[in-house]
């Protein structure tokens, strides 16, 4: 089974996070304090089709910032130790989400090299509590602790809820298709026999 539970405790946050990539009945258990970002982890577990579970304690007194970046940290931890060697898998992965006038996409490769590239605009500061800037700050973490390269787009759209949930979607299914083992795929999917 595929599957990690990491912790992570600062003076600022502290997270609690675990994951299963091949459970048959996933489950999804969020509290971060911030509820749009409770909305749009639970697309993102729900469309990636992994079991998911994130408590997060931060300084929201502050702002959102802190939490939101360290479940990012922690979520890249735990996909790059629940993977493991990564043999069988399809590495890569790309999807389109449309969201009503909105479409998203995003490719992603778990490479063993971190890299973000982030192609985004929002035309507010905030969506609900949630400061929009903080979607790029949450990939980047993200991206950066599972070591995968990771471009996320939104070639058009107008509302900033509708651009942001289809970032989160077109992530968890584009993640989904990059964790599949893949039978016809021996080893792992590199000439250079690692990742």
């Amino acid at each position: 089974m595929r599957e990690a539970k990491l912790e992570r405790a600062t003076a600022e946050t502290k997270i609690a996070i675990s994951l299963a990539l091949d459970e048959r009945n996933p489950i999804c258990e969020i509290t971060t304090g911030v509820g749009f970002f409770d909305h749009m982890l639970t697309l993102f577990a729900r469309h990636s089709r992994i079991s998911f579970k994130c408590q997060a304690d931060g300084d929201l007194e502050v702002d959102s910032h802190h939490t939101v970046e360290d479940v990012g940290i922690v979520i890249g931890q735990c996909l790059k130790a629940a993977l493991g060697t990564k043999e069988s898998i399809n590495r890569y992965g790309h999807e389109y989400v449309p969201m009503d006038e909105s479409l998203g996409f995003v490719a992603l490769d778990l490479s063993g090299r971190s890299y973000l590239v982030f192609d985004a605009e929002f035309s507010s500061a905030k969506v609900g509590d949630f400061d929009t800037e903080l979607v790029e700050e949450f990939f980047q973490a993200l991206a950066f602790n599972a070591e995968m390269n990771l471009h996320l787009k939104v070639l058009y759209g107008k509302n900033n809820h509708h651009k942001i949930e289809a970032l989160f979607k077109a992530f968890g299914r584009a993640l989904r298709q990059a964790i599949e083992i893949n039978p016809a795929i021996k080893g792992v999917n590199s000439t250079k026999g690692v990742l």
